[in-house]
């Protein structure tokens, strides 16, 4: 079979939704695709699950070894895979049966390096779908790869994950792309960077075909193993990959960084906020005391608000006001009663 796609799919614990995402790659209506998933060391019955369907399925492959992350699964995965494009799933998702047949047919129809399209989150029972502002339906060139998609990495959030995108294999194999290992969160962001420094072409669809499931150990589930602050101080201070000082300044790049690291910590307000019995409210403002306190938050506060006053709602800027004021209490109360307002 001429493989048109490989689907690469991490798996770690993932037992009560696999069979669900299984079934949603194997209902796809193209059916030149591989489906390689990556058993990264689970102590539930994933790799079970995985070889009862592999037994009926000669596209499914299982590769099985010790936890080490999703991150090196993943880069096991592009090592095995042989299709011309590439997709993420993960475990816990599923995807719409058309979602590879029409990125795929975008991608080949116009040359495409990449093809980019938006994703559906369901947090706390809320469906959310994530769009872009980017042209849709044609193709984006170098230029315009280079004044807006990469600068976009580094302000925002939004783009990093791999799910939503069509890889060209051949790019990812001839630059020796990979994600980076042993990174607790945003792995998938420089993975991106690093491949749409060489993409000489993408599209964007308006299409949400990938379903995203917020569960239990999901990152923003998982605020006492994970330090969130903490990774977004590393990613603000850490350089990006060398082709960014080919096509922005030094100052360009910290402000753009400076916006997505006070929007990070708006965000990581709201989780370490949210009730929770795994943590105490004194431990919780603790944890939001030192994030609004810290030096490069307080340097990044008047960029932003700079930057971004223009579109911000009335809510926004009474948080940002607070975290300048550093009012715990009144982030607390502010949060509390969006939420509150949100269940209504």
């Amino acid at each position: 079979m001429n493989v048109k796609v490989s689907i690469i799919v991490p798996v770690f614990n993932a037992e009560p939704y696999l069979r669900e995402c299984i079934d949603s790659l194997l209902t796809q209506t193209i059916k030149e695709v591989e489906l390689i998933f990556i058993d990264d060391g689970s102590t539930d019955n994933s790799a079970a699950i995985i070889e009862s369907y592999q037994n009926l399925e000669s596209r499914i492959s299982l590769i099985q070894q010790q936890n080490q992350g999703v991150s090196i699964a993943r880069n096991v995965g592009l090592e095995a895979a042989k299709g011309q494009f590439i997709g993420f799933v993960d475990a816990d998702d599923y995807i719409d049966p058309d979602m590879y047949k029409r990125l795929y047919t975008s991608a080949v129809q116009d040359n495409c390096d990449v093809v980019l399209s938006n994703f559906e989150s369901e947090i706390e029972g809320a469906h959310v779908i994530t769009r872009y502002s980017f042209p849709t339906d044609i193709v984006l060139t170098t230029e315009f790869i280079q004044k807006e998609v990469l600068p976009a990495f580094l302000k925002t959030e939004t783009l990093n994950t791999a799910c939503n995108k069509l890889y060209r294999n051949a790019l990812i194999k001839e630059h020796a792309i990979r994600f980076p290992e042993r990174v607790a969160l945003g792995e998938d962001g420089m993975f991106n960077m690093i491949f749409f420094s060489f993409a000489v072409s993408m599209k964007y669809l308006d299409y949400t075909g990938y379903h995203y499931r917020e569960v239990s150990g999901s990152a923003t589930r998982n605020v006492i193993q994970k330090d969130y602050f903490q990774r977004a101080l590393e990613v603000f201070v850490s350089d990006p990959p060398v082709y960014y000082a080919k096509i922005l300044d030094r100052n360009t790049i910290k402000q753009l960084k400076s916006i997505k690291l006070i929007h990070s910590v708006m965000a990581y307000i709201h989780i370490y906020l949210r009730p929770t019995e795994d943590l105490s409210i004194n431990k919780q403002f603790s944890y939001v005391r030192k994030m609004i306190a810290n030096d490069d938050v307080r340097n990044a506060l008047p960029v932003y608000k700079k930057e971004m006053e223009l579109v911000l709602g009335r809510y926004q800027k009474l948080i940002l006001h607070l975290m300048n004021k550093q009012s715990i209490l009144g982030l607390y109360c502010l949060t509390s009663y969006s939420r509150f307002r949100n269940k209504k």
